[in-house]
Formats: C-alpha cells, sequence, structure tokens
C-alpha cells in the first residue's frame, strides 16, 4: 500500500467562524463550496451556526463533508466582517486569516494581527485584474448592494418606476440618477431600467460611458476626468470639485431617484448631492446614499438611517449585501475558494508571495516568510 499520502503533512483546515457584528448575516462559505474544498483535500470546520443568518442549517454542511465544530483553531479562518478585538485575542501565531480587514480604515485590526503573529489576506485589496476576478470580493458584494439600493429606491418612492397606461391616463416612467459607476453603480443602472426607470449615470471617468450605454442609460457628461489607479477615481483639485459641485447640483434637481455609489479608497466619500440640491429636488424625490460608511456622498445623510429633509427621502443602509445574505454567502463563498486554491500546493497551504495576487492581498505575514 502506498503510504506516501499518509506520511506527508496532515490535511489543511479551514474554520468557518459565526459572523459576530451586528447585522451581518452573511456566511464566508456555503455547503457547496465545502463540498468543492473537501473534495480537494481540505478539511472544513464550521462554527454551529455559522450559517443560520444565509439560512442555512448546520445539517448541509455535514451533508457536504463539513464539521461542527471550535473554527478557530484551524490552519485559516475565513470570516466575513474584520474580526473583533476578541476574535483576533482567539488567533495564533501560524494561523492565516481571508476576509474583509478594512486595511485603509484607521482603525483596523492589522497591527493586532501583526501582533498576534497572524498572516491575514484582505479580500478588499485583491487587485482588479482579468485572472483575479473571481476573487473580486468586492465586486461580488457591490453587485448585491447596487441591485438592492434600487429596490430600496423603488420602496421608498412615491411615484412609479415604469411608465404605465391606464384608463385613468398615462404615468411618465422615474428618472433615476447613479453618481458613480463602479460595479454597484452599474447593476443600479441595470436594475432600474429593468424596473422600468428612465437611467442615467456619471462618473468622473469619462471611460466609463460606454459601460453606462451598455446596459441601457443616458450619459450624463459634466466634463471632468478624473480617472484613477487600479478602477477607481483620483481624489478632484478644489476647482474640479467646485466645477462638479455645481453642474452636479444643477442636474440632481431634475430626477426622481438618486443613487449615490461614489468611493475613494482610504478617504471620506466624497461630498456629490449637496442640502442645496436635495431642495431643489421635488417633493416625493429618493437619495439613496450607499457611501454611508465613509461619511455619505450627500451632504444631508445620516450614516444607516432614513431621514425626510425638505420632502425628499434620503436613505444610507450600511452593509446592505447582508440584507440579502443567501446570494451575497454564495457569491463570496466563491471568491473565498478560488483565493484559497491560490493558496493551496500539492495538497498543502503554501502562498507564493510573489504571486502579484497574494502580495498585493496580503496585509501582514510572519516575518522570513517569502
Amino acid at each position: 500500500m502506498d503510504t506516501s499520502q499518509s506520511a506527508a503533512q496532515p490535511r489543511p483546515t479551514v474554520g468557518v467562524p459565526r459572523e459576530s457584528n451586528e447585522g451581518e448575516r452573511r456566511v464566508a462559505l456555503v455547503p457547496k463550496i465545502v463540498a468543492a474544498l473537501t473534495g480537494k483535500g481540505v478539511d472544513v470546520v464550521v462554527e454551529s451556526g455559522a450559517g443560520l443568518g444565509a439560512l442555512i442549517p448546520d445539517e448541509l454542511y455535514v451533508g457536504a463533508g463539513a464539521k461542527i465544530g471550535d473554527p478557530w483553531s484551524a490552519d485559516v479562518i475565513v470570516k466575513v466582517a474584520p474580526p473583533s478585538d476578541e476574535e483576533v485575542g482567539r488567533l495564533h501565531a501560524g494561523q492565516t486569516l481571508i476576509g474583509f480587514l478594512a486595511p485603509r480604515n484607521q482603525d483596523n485590526q492589522v497591527a493586532a494581527l501583526k501582533s498576534a503573529g497572524v498572516a491575514a489576506f484582505a479580500v478588499e485589496a485583491i487587485p482588479r485584474i482579468s485572472r483575479a476576478q473571481v476573487m473580486d470580493a468586492l465586486s461580488s458584494q457591490a453587485n448585491v448592494a447596487g441591485y438592492k439600493a434600487v429596490l430600496l429606491a423603488a420602496s421608498e418612492s412615491t411615484r412609479f418606476f415604469p411608465m404605465l397606461t391606464t384608463a385613468a391616463g398615462t404615468v411618465k416612467p422615474a428618472t433615476v440618477l447613479v453618481l458613480g459607476v463602479g460595479v454597484a453603480g452599474l447593476q443600479a443602472l441595470a436594475t432600474a431600467k429593468r424596473l422600468g426607470g428612465r437611467a442615467t449615470g456619471y462618473d468622473v471617468r469619462p471611460e466609463v460611458a460606454d459601460q453606462v450605454r451598455s446596459v441601457g442609460a443616458q450619459w450624463l457628461d459634466l466634463g471632468i476626468d478624473a480617472a484613477g489607479e487600479g478602477g477607481y477615481a483620483r481624489e478632484l483639485t478644489e476647482q474640479e470639485r467646485a466645477q462638479q459641485q455645481q453642474a452636479l447640483e444643477d442636474a440632481i434637481k431634475g430626477f426622481d431617484v438618486v443613487i449615490t455609489t461614489a468611493l475613494v479608497p482610504g478617504r471620506p466619500a466624497p461630498r456629490l448631492v449637496t442640502a442645496a440640491a436635495v431642495e431643489g429636488m421635488k417633493p416625493g424625490s429618493v437619495v439613496v446614499d450607499l457611501a454611508g460608511e465613509t461619511g455619505g456622498n450627500c451632504e444631508l445623510t445620516e450614516p444607516g438611517q432614513t431621514v425626510v429633509k425638505h420632502g425628499v427621502t434620503i436613505c444610507s443602509p450600511l452593509n446592505l449585501p447582508a440584507s440579502m445574505p443567501e446570494h451575497a454567502s454564495e457569491l463570496y463563498s466563491k471568491n473565498i475558494s478560488a483565493l484559497l486554491e491560490l493558496m493551496l500546493v500539492e495538497g498543502r497551504l503554501a502562498p507564493d508571495f510573489s504571486d502579484e495576487v497574494l502580495a498585493a492581498s496580503c496585509v501582514t505575514r510572519e516575518e522570513g516568510v517569502s
């Protein structure tokens, strides 16, 4: 009998904790992905109840080949939200942590993870290159947020989205402006169009105009170009900001719904919707601000709240993907498994830090590890 495999290093283990952040219903791995990983020689340990927020009972994980137990002793811990102080305290040197770690935020846990001797990989730091698309958790979750933002806007609006022709007359379609045409913005435009709205997109990167038109929306051209690195927008100059603010203020007043998605990594969200612009919108209009976690794109935003100002409803939901935990978890789980597979070499955990994806996403690791 060939005993070479039994004599080799033990099978790597992956732990899936139950998320502890308030309102976080997603789970890092779903049973379908667990089954794929166990089939490739990886043992998976799931904390009891880890999938309940996404409506996944423990029994489905067991059926997929996972064990229900303590995930914190595993070689690799996979999470959704950044770890709490208590969770960092449960980690030990030599372990690997994968998840959203907010490395650009001032209050991140990177220093604590480094002190603990943990190799930490931030999924939001994965480079946006072709071969890393399947690992791009920012994009997968932004798709969920963009879709749900339009449903929220439609729910809060006092008007129909589609054009309706009835015996009592014809109702014009709602006009929807999406500010910031990244993944969330494009999904919002496409969803607004599917609901029958008249969608328009704006971004400081004029090269995305064709993407806006590809989903059937119109392009709002304000004559500003602020394309930056990595597919993000750069910060505007003072002159550009003033020019943009006045032009947007005039344009916003003509829309029934405004959805904002503009973010600049590591900086407060740019203010795109002024109080004057909100005051100029028709009563009953809606603003959905997806940038509330970094201060908001709207001057009147109250992060995490829905408020009415000047007759306009302003919604700033936090962690919108968690409100669709089933599909959000499925997408995120695929991102995580693809990153894990990149770290596995012949059935053992051996990340190659010369790989640009691993090098860019690793925010801390043991000294001397190459």
